[in-house]
This record gives structure tokens, C-alpha cells and sequence, in this order.
């Protein structure tokens, strides 16, 4: 799909099915697709979001979606996704607007894009692993963020996510893991790297894992976000892990529970090869 001009959606959702009202466009069961161009996919205000689900190996370059009704973007239930340079627009003040939501996906690589939204610039939920995210700029937003997971007592699992060179700018808040603290959430192998950038909330990394099953191997390094009118900090529950380099605010509140090792150039080495398979992804 080659998308030149602007699309731009009707005034009213109402003109199509009222059972799927909020859908616009909707791209389903493919395999092996590419959605290219300079084009503008415009919501036209607070009316639609555009959905790519159930498919694999899907390519998506230099497209820019703006003013979306809630979410702009979504990846559901898909393989093999890569998508590069990309804008995605939504004013500050508008609600529930994720720049690009990823539900049960895997093999999703997410790079050179620029993302302001209302809501989170990324959502990463349940179901979903190996997704890569390199040189993202994020703002205005909420930041970048795992979940919110485990609501009404759902079984939830999210693993092996890199985020590798990020700005933020004027954001809410910055990195963050969100659960409903439950008993059947799980986050693991989770690294922070080369993060720079703002936090308008004092905690501009939260990590709020279930109190039964901690977030695991979570691993920062390189992260320096500071306090648009003061200090900042990081919030921890029940969240294990370590950093290494700069890590600002720092992660003190982090648990590391690696007793098999004996040292920390150890559990490092062992994380970098963890993370090789999702850092050099080649879709």
C-alpha cells in the first residue's frame, strides 16, 4: 500500500458499521505487506484509529498518522513487524491517545520515529515479546510503558523488550511498568539503554510489578532523565534488577536476586547475550 496524498476519515463514525464504530482502517490477515509512502493518515479530530491485526511480516515506512480517536496505532495479534520512520501526531491534552499500542505481537521492531501524543508515545500489553525499540523521540506524552497489565485478574506476560536510544521531551512521565498487582503477571528481560531526556512527574521511572511474581531482569544502563521543576526519582515494586554505567535517577530501590552469579560483570554479560537476539533483529 503506497500512500502519497492525505487520507483524511468522514466527520462521523456513525457512517459506518455501528458495531465496529470505532474502526477506520482496518488491516487484517496478511502476510507479507508493506504500507510506504510520505502520506498523511489524518483521524480528522477524535473520530478513528488504524489497526494492522492477526498478520505477519508487515513493513511500515515514512507514514504519518495524526489526530486519532484514542489509540493512533495498533499492532494486535501479529508476527514479524517492522516500523520505521514514522510520525505519529496527537495534541498533549488529548485523552487515551497511544501513539502506537502492541498487543499479544512478537517480533516487532520499532525505529527512527517521532512520537507526541496524549497518552503513552508507546504501550507494550500482554501477550508480547521480542520488541525492539531503537531511536524513538518521545514528547509530548506519557512517556514509554509497559502495560497497564493484569486487570480483573487476567493472566498477562510480557518478555524480552529493548528500548535502545530514546529521547523524551516533555513528557508526563518517562519509563514505566504498570500492573494491577495480581497474582498472574509476568515481566521479564526488560532493558533500558542511552535514554535521555525530561520527566514533568518527580518519578520519571516507575516500575510497579506484582507483588507475587516480581518483574525480573530488568537492566538499565546508560539513562539520565531529569526533573522539569526539580529532582526525580525512581518508584520500584517488587521489581528486580540492575543497572550499570549512568543510571539517573538512580535504581537503588531495584532488588537483584541473581544469586548464581558472582559478580555484577557477570549478570551483565550473561544480559547482553540474553539481548543479542532482539537487538540485531532483521526482519
Amino acid at each position: 500500500f503506497q500512500i502519497d496524498g492525505t487520507i483524511v476519515a468522514p466527520d462521523e463514525p456513525a457512517n459506518w458499521d455501528p458495531k465496529l464504530a470505532r474502526l477506520w482502517l482496518d488491516f487484517s490477515k496478511l502476510n507479507g505487506v508493506i504500507f510506504l509512502g510520505n502520506g498523511v493518515i489524518d483521524g480528522s479530530g477524535s473520530k478513528w484509529w488504524v489497526t494492522i491485526d492477526s498478520s505477519t511480516g508487515v513493513k511500515v515506512t515514512g507514514i504519518t498518522i495524526k489526530n486519532s480517536q484514542q489509540m493512533n496505532f495498533v499492532i494486535t495479534r501479529c508476527n514479524s513487524v517492522r516500523i520505521s520512520n514514522v510520525l505519529v501526531s496527537s495534541p498533549g491534552d488529548s485523552p487515551n491517545t497511544d501513539g502506537i499500542h502492541i498487543t499479544e505481537s512478537t517480533n516487532v521492531v520499532l525505529q527512527d520515529s517521532k512520537i507526541g501524543t496524549g497518552d503513552d508515545c508507546v504501550s507494550i500489553v500482554n501477550g508480547s515479546s521480542n520488541i525492539k525499540m531503537k531511536r524513538l523521540y518521545c514528547g509530548p506524552g506519557h512517556g514509554i510503558s509497559i502495560g497497564s497489565l493484569g486487570k480483573d485478574n487476567s493472566t498477562d506476560i510480557v518478555t524480552k523488550v529493548v528500548l535502545d536510544t530514546a529521547l523524551l521531551r516533555e513528557t508526563t512521565n518517562g519509563l514505566r511498568i504498570k500492573t494491577w498487582q495480581t497474582a498472574a503477571v509476568e515481566i521479564s528481560q526488560i532493558m533500558y539503554r542511552n535514554i535521555s531526556g525530561t520527566s514533568k512527574s518527580p518519578k520519571a521511572m516507575k516500575f510497579a510489578c506484582s507483588d507475587t511474581v516480581p518483574c525480573s531482569n530488568i537492566v538499565l544502563s546508560n539513562v539520565n532523565l531529569e526533573g522539569k521543576d526539580g529532582t526525580v526519582e525512581t518508584y520500584c515494586n517488587s521489581a528486580q534488577g540492575f543497572g550499570y554505567g549512568v543510571v539517573h535517577p538512580s535504581i537503588d530501590c531495584l532488588t537483584s536476586h541473581d544469586k548464581d552469579y558472582t559478580s555484577t560483570s557477570d549478570i551483565i554479560e550473561v544480559s547482553e547475550a540474553t539481548f543479542q537476539e532482539i537487538v540485531h533483529t532483521e526482519l
